[in-house]
């Protein structure tokens, strides 16, 4: 994975062509796709009347990412975590962005109307073809990692401890050639090193939201310009 940062965008280049699967804004579902992009945003950029998908479309098409899975966050996109396990030969990157404020306790939904936003956005690169089945259980991994890492920052909410954003969006990558790995359960290497990249991506990525959050109060309390 190649990682590149010109805000407002941040592009994961897959290297070749990958299977992707993801809820993602732009290109989401199982595509073909060469790379995954974030696209950075800020209240402006998104007006009430906004119809997003198209919007983000287009932005995409005008800076060559037509085919790229496309991402959507607030967060500061320089605040972002790429992260590598590889257990038994099997080799997972992660590249991670994660803000929280917009926690959510799953079960249990917040009113977050005219609250500010935040979300936790990752993209995960298996370095290996994947059967359709496992694609689908390593986002299930991914996601299960994300939580975690989450659930260990202990961040309270009224409706109980977050366990991720409402707004969080995962893409899982592999490759379209060579031997298919068959399952990517936790009993599995592939999920092994899905959940450690993930996990470490994530848990790095709250703590240094939370250093930015504690900042960016101070300087509100000052009344100092916010960056």
């Amino acid at each position: 994975m190649i990682v590149t940062c010109d805000r407002p965008w941040l592009c994961a280049d897959l290297g070749a062509p990958h299977r992707v699967l993801s809820w993602a804004v732009h290109n989401g579902g199982l595509i073909r796709a060469p790379a995954i992009w974030w696209r950075e945003v800020r209240n402006a950029d998104l007006p009430a009347d906004l119809d997003v998908t198209p919007w983000l479309a287009r932005e995409m098409a005008a800076h060559g990412g037509n085919d790229a899975v496309g991402l959507l966050t607030s967060r500061d996109i320089r605040a972002h975590a790429l992260t590598r396990a590889e257990i038994e030969g099997v080799t997972v990157e992660a590249l991670t962005t994660a803000g929280l404020s917009n926690a959510e306790a799953v079960g249990r939904r917040q009113d977050w109307a005219g609250m500010d936003w935040g979300t936790i956005n990752i993209a995960v690169q298996v370095h290996a073809a994947l059967t359709e089945p496992a694609l689908f259980e390593a986002l299930s991994i991914a996601t299960e990692a994300r939580t975690a890492a989450v659930i260990e920052a202990a961040i309270e909410l009224p409706t109980g401890l977050a366990t991720g954003t409402g707004t969080d969006c995962i893409a899982i990558a592999a490759r379209e050639t060579g031997p298919a790995l068959p399952h990517a359960g936790l009993h599995t290497a592939l999920g092994e090193a899905i959940g450690a990249a993930v996990r470490e991506g994530v848990a790095r990525c709250i703590a240094e939201w939370r250093i930015d959050i504690r900042r960016l109060r101070r300087l509100k309390a000052e009344g100092k310009p916010l960056d």
